[in-house]
């Protein structure tokens, strides 16, 4: 096993080489998401499928493909000409102590790792309410976002904080939280440079969101997108799913996508649509639905990919 220095240079080196990957033209791609495929193709297969069906990227399982090694991964992604999307935050910051702790002395490598890959993105849910205070949940949060955002910034990787709408997350515990998008973007100011938004296109619906929003976030705060469609229903009756596919549902996407348009986001798109795969549907037909779907309405927006 090789030491933690030489771990982080020959990272630095492959994030060089991975940096020089070809972009679309207008730099916006479809990534897999594991949803699309009721999470029923493991890494590196996840991977391949994406490549056969037509997808740009892929939603990176950072824990597997750091088991596979960088070299394997680095690789893969190349013979397969993906980009990555993001990868989740491999720290749990609502926790106890003892928890965030272990989690922080975890995650040098694995931004290292991240970074070599050419990813530079990780993302996490910011709970829309809490078992105390918001004023004190607020607190403890930033201390602990703030660390996290220093030790990402030396290996140049981004972190999403992924806003929740619906009236059903607000109610889960005692207090309410930031579920605002504007109000998710300036507590993501606060903490660091590095620091923006998971933008989810069905939780920007249900919260109120507006493609002015989008705007005043700016291409450095919109970190990665989630896309999804949603029904006309009351707030009360909303759930985590079922959601529609894209172009299904109520949701502006033309304007949503025109925004990002706009603004010149240059990274991944991933279809999200939790509860939408019938029983007996086969993987490649999910990840098939979510990327036409999607193509679809990011045409309609003047996007191609």
């Amino acid at each position: 096993m090789i030491g933690r220095r030489e771990f982080v240079k020959s990272a630095a080196l492959a994030g060089i080489t991975a940096s020089l990957a070809p972009a679309a033209a207008n730099g916006m791609f479809l990534s897999l998401n594991s949803v699309m495929t009721g999470n029923k193709v493991p890494w590196p297969e996840s991977a391949r499928l994406a490549a056969q069906v037509g997808y740009g990227g892929i939603d990176l399982n950072l824990a597997s493909a750091m088991k596979e090694g960088l070299d394997s991964t680095h690789a893969l992604l190349t013979e397969l000409k993906l980009r990555t999307s993001y990868c989740g935050l491999p720290v749990t910051v609502t926790g106890t102590d003892e928890v965030f702790e272990r989690g922080m002395a975890m995650l040098e490598d694995a931004a290292a790792f991240v970074s070599a890959v050419g990813c530079g993105r990780m993302m996490m849910v910011l709970p829309s309410s809490s078992a105390v205070p918001a004023g004190d949940f607020r607190t403890l949060l930033l201390r602990r976002l703030t660390a996290v955002a220093e030790l990402l910034s030396r290996h140049n990787v981004r972190l999403g904080l992924e806003f929740m709408g619906p009236l059903v997350y607000r109610k889960r515990a005692a207090w309410e939280f930031i579920w605002r998008m504007n109000d998710v973007l300036d507590f993501a100011k606060e903490i660091g440079p590095n620091i923006g938004l998971t933008l989810d296109s069905w939780h920007w619906h249900h919260a109120g969101a507006t493609v002015d929003d989008i705007i005043r976030a700016g291409k450095s705060r919109i970190v990665t997108v989630h896309v999804s469609d949603a029904v006309a229903m009351a707030p009360e009756d909303v759930k985590e799913s079922p959601r529609s596919l894209p172009g299904e549902g109520i949701v502006n996407l033309t304007g949503f996508f025109q925004a990002l348009k706009q603004i010149g986001y240059e990274d991944g798109v991933s279809p999200e649509v939790f509860g939408w795969l019938q029983p007996g549907m086969s993987a490649e037909d999910g990840a098939k639905a979510g990327l036409e779907a999607s193509r679809a309405v990011m045409r309609k927006a003047g996007i191609s990919v």
